[in-house]
């Protein structure tokens, strides 16, 4: 299974038809689209810091920005098919179709490691390609993304969130970080055309082999 981030920040992209266009053409039976919080999750920060409420409300809140970005991408696209939980995405794939996640179940009564502004939809789509035992995981971004750029440069620029270069220190699968440009290099990616290059956590190794110290944002 490759899970594709696709990020709130292609919310108003004229390119956002085009990616899940193909992504529903290609993707069927093999991808998981986890959708960013787009202007939904900006509304949540602003209230935040108009009435300083705690970061649990925050995250709650930002959870149904993804999912009102799940309803805008099936309303975009009705062929992708709104999965809740692991069973829904299962059987989405099991019939051949691309799974559109609906994260409600990241709700949280009480705060853990994931209520904070440093865990964004980038890192929730990391700790789900973790418990799905993904092939792959692709982020794809509005901004420009630089192909030969670590996690580690990639959080310093403000491309991905403070926390995603932690965890996916040791993650099992490789770890691609687009931009909104990348659509056609995706594409022939799934249909086992080409590849994605080395991705960033390959990258950041052979610096430390190489013994270069790699370079993190605190957090």
């Amino acid at each position: 299974m490759w899970i594709v981030k696709v990020g709130g920040s292609l919310a108003q992209d004229p390119r956002l038809p085009r990616w899940l266009e193909m992504l529903a053409e290609v993707g069927g039976g093999r991808v998981l689209v986890v959708p960013g919080g787009a202007a939904f999750a900006d509304a949540v920060r602003a209230s935040q810091a108009h009435w300083h409420f705690d970061d649990l409300a925050a995250h709650n809140m930002a959870i149904l920005a993804m999912a009102q970005t799940a309803h805008l991408f099936h309303a975009l696209e009705p062929r992708l098919q709104l999965a809740g939980d692991e069973e829904a995405i299962r059987k989405s794939l099991r019939a051949g179709q691309v799974a559109l996640w609906m994260p409600l179940a990241m709700m949280r009564d009480a705060p853990d490691m994931l209520t904070s502004w440093e865990v964004t939809s980038d890192s929730l789509a990391l700790w789900l390609a973790r418990r799905q035992n993904a092939e792959r995981l692709v982020v794809v971004k509005a901004c420009q993304v630089l192909p030969d750029l670590t996690l580690a440069e990639l959080t310093r620029r403000g491309t991905i969130d403070a926390r995603f270069d932690q965890w996916a220190n040791d993650a099992p699968f490789p770890i691609a970080v687009v931009d909104r440009d990348s659509i056609d290099r995706v594409r022939d990616a799934l249909l086992g055309d080409a590849t994605l290059g080395a991705p960033p956590v390959a990258a950041r190794a052979r610096r430390v082999a190489a013994g270069a110290r790699p370079r993190r944002k605190p957090v």
